[in-house]
């Protein structure tokens, strides 16, 4: 059994593993994890903690540092701040490694744990691993000390960071190249009452832009709530009703980013990458999407001459092929941008930033370096089942995607996944053509609930 999913643990708030009893023992055993691996004797590792502005991150919070402090490692605790924002900081205090309170772009009911290694990327499968043995071990245990503390002077002690937040305001606006700045537009951030509610403003502000914040007063609750890149509808009009230049909408722990051009058009982050890839004065070499990314990005990246290839859905597998490639672009629709000649993770304020940096270098409006790039009709249909089953075990279904397959060749694609979390199948169908694109994904889906139950 992993704890672990694709970008952490999740779930509600409450229940396992999202519980305080659960956290405290993650933070216990990474602690251990990071002891074990600790090469330098004179000193004790440590780590920073970050979070987004979940009223449950304040349990989550003490859990996990009590639990790193019984390990021996010591804890500085940041604040609310955007994921990126962690994972630059845990390079740049040449900590061992950074923790993320967040569930991202879920409901404030949910909440969850994100790791990064001492250099600023996501943990590798070896530590992950190793991390996941011994949650395992200690929960299965019936002992009743599950968390032996065999000398209390090697505890780890706590200190906040008080210059977190204008440390990682800099680091962005390093980003933006320095011949620029933002002073003859006007910009509207959504800020999803995230951990970007108080920098990506500033950010903007800093470098001369004119800024409507938008959704920028969390309560604890009203995270994601109808606004941020998942519901960009309001920023979209927002942009509208003020005759804004551009829109940029974040999600609640400010990894992805969303666009919105001056005519309201949405631009996610097919459109993003098309920008970053194409329209830059320097042309990246390749860029890497996922199995989710559109194909109407691979047929205009082919067009570019730029190369194209696909990762698993995910910015962790996105990170290694862009490694292997040795590529700097990358991403996905849903708005995790790469940029890795200026962050080590997706970050949605550096991303837009990279955006505005191309407007202002091509004197460009957004709609017209997003022209050239259209996005093929996609329909995605989801299917409950009763349990977790496997469509491939099955010839009838194989038969039928095969049929798809063969129907959409060279103006199309289908993508049948397998959820990770949940009984759940997803028939997504793209093609050139809207209503065969539509009848297909949803007659696709009615053959897999009338197979499976």
């Amino acid at each position: 059994m992993s704890y672990f999913g694709t970008d952490g643990i999740r779930g509600k708030f409450g229940e396992l593993p999202i519980t305080p009893d659960f956290i405290l023992k993650l933070g216990y055993v990474t602690g251990l994890v990071l002891v074990e691996n600790n090469d330098n004797p004179n000193r004790k590792p440590s780590v920073l903690i970050g979070k987004d502005t979940r009223l449950s991150g304040y349990v989550i919070e003490g859990a996990l540092q009590a639990g790193f402090n019984a390990a021996g490692v010591d804890v500085h605790m940041l604040g609310p701040l955007p994921t990126p924002a962690i994972a630059h900081l845990t390079r740049s205090f040449h900590a061992d490694a950074g923790v993320v309170i967040s569930a991202s772009h879920n409901p404030y009911y949910d909440n969850g744990i994100k790791f990064f290694s001492g250099d600023g990327k996501k943990l590798t499968d070896e530590v992950q691993n190793a991390i996941n043995d011994k949650m395992k071990a200690i929960m299965d245990t019936n002992d009743e000390v599950p968390m032996p503390i065999h000398d209390p002077a090697k505890l780890g002690k706590n200190r906040r960071i008080n210059d977190a937040k204008g440390r990682y305001i800099e680091f962005c606006k390093g980003s933006f190249p320095y011949q620029y700045d933002l002073s003859h537009l006007t910009v509207v951030v959504d800020c999803a009452n995230g951990a970007g509610y108080s920098v990506a403003p500033r950010v903007m502000r800093e470098l001369g832009a004119t800024v409507i914040a938008i959704n920028n007063t969390p309560d604890g609750v009203n995270i994601n709530a109808d606004c941020g890149s998942t519901h960009p509808e309001g920023l979209q009009q927002a942009v509208l009703d003020h005759s804004a230049d551009v829109g940029i909408a974040l999600d609640g722990d400010g990894d992805r980013i969303v666009m919105v051009d001056e005519t309201g058009r949405l631009v996610d982050g097919d459109g993003i990458l098309y920008v970053l890839a194409t329209q830059d004065q320097d042309r990246v070499a390749g860029v890497v999407g996922t199995l989710m990314t559109n194909m109407g990005l691979e047929l205009a990246l082919k067009a570019a001459n730029v190369e194209f290839t696909r990762a698993k859905v995910g910015d962790r597998y996105v990170m290694q092929e862009l490694e292997a490639n040795d590529w700097i672009l990358g991403g996905e629709p849903s708005g995790h941008i790469l940029c890795l000649d200026k962050s080590r993770t997706g970050d949605a304020i550096i991303a837009g930033l990279q955006v505005l940096a191309v407007m202002q270098a091509q004197g460009k409006s957004l709609s017209e370096l997003t022209r050239g790039f259209e996005e093929l009709p996609q329909k995605l249909v989801n299917v409950r089942l009763s349990k977790m089953q496997d469509p491939f075990e099955h010839e009838e279904l194989v038969a039928a995607f095969d049929k798809a397959r063969a129907t959409l060749e060279g103006r199309g694609r289908l993508l049948i996944r397998q959820s990770g979390t949940e009984p759940m199948i997803r028939v997504m169908v793209e093609s050139d053509d809207e209503i065969e694109c539509d009848v297909m994904a949803n007659e696709l889906a009615d053959k897999v609930k009338a197979v499976l139950g």
